[in-house]
């Protein structure tokens, strides 16, 4: 299992914690070996195989917000403690801009996140904010203006509870949308969008609609 970035800088001192605390209390080393474990959950980067097309989800978790955004599409995936937090480029492009803004710490579920810390990552076509929640404090990009992007490649990250928003390009209106408020969704697999009236996989089959994190074939 691969790890994001960071991890051990989280769960080494838990571990290293747990082996004196046994001298004092054996629930204290479960308790810090427990800590320990989370962090090395929490920040798991599992493999993820994109589809050949379309827009897909920047983040693992649930979706909470669908929306217009002046003449664009919104849509935004909660990510709960236990969710894989490694976020992916929805779509191919190149990175334009990244910008930085402060803000409050509301729960990422909550329409008050709207003003939550966030970084945004602007692609022309797209832009994804990653956006701080309750207990994070920490948002990390992993790209740099310039970088090329494929559709799936790990962006960046954010520590414990957040969400990540993917404004769609101006040409996909609602009737391009695969998903709906809700909805479970996967970082880099699960189509949120598709584009051109492309069948995302190449031909239709109920396998490779699976592998996109949905039961049913997507039609084009």
């Amino acid at each position: 299992m691969r790890f994001a970035p960071g991890a051990l800088w989280y769960a080494v001192p838990a571990f290293l914690i747990a082996l004196p605390a046994f001298f004092l209390s054996a629930w204290l080393t479960l308790a810090f070996t427990a800590v320990g474990g989370f962090v090395l959950f929490f920040y798991r980067d599992p493999e993820r195989s994109p589809p050949f097309s379309g827009i897909v989800s920047p983040a693992d978790g649930k979706v909470t917000v669908i929306r217009d955004d002046g003449d664009r599409l919104r849509v935004g995936v909660f990510m709960s403690p236990f969710d894989v937090h490694v976020n992916r480029a929805p779509a191919d492009g190149v990175v334009r801009s990244i910008e930085h803004s402060p803000g409050d710490y509301r729960p990422a579920f909550s329409k008050d996140s709207d003003h939550n810390e966030r970084v945004e990552i602007d692609v022309g076509e797209y832009t994804v904010t990653l956006i701080a929640g309750a207990f994070a404090r920490r948002i990390t990009p992993y790209v740099e203006v310039g970088d090329e992007l494929s559709r799936g490649e790990k962006i960046g990250h954010i520590a414990f509870g957040s969400r990540a928003d993917v404004l769609l390009p101006p040409e996909i209106g609602r009737a391009d949308l695969l998903v709906e408020k809700g909805e479970r969704v996967t970082a880099g697999e699960t189509l949120v969008a598709k584009t051109g009236g492309e069948d995302p996989f190449g031909f239709e089959s109920t396998e490779t609609a699976e592998l996109a994190g949905r039961a049913d074939p997507i039609e084009a």
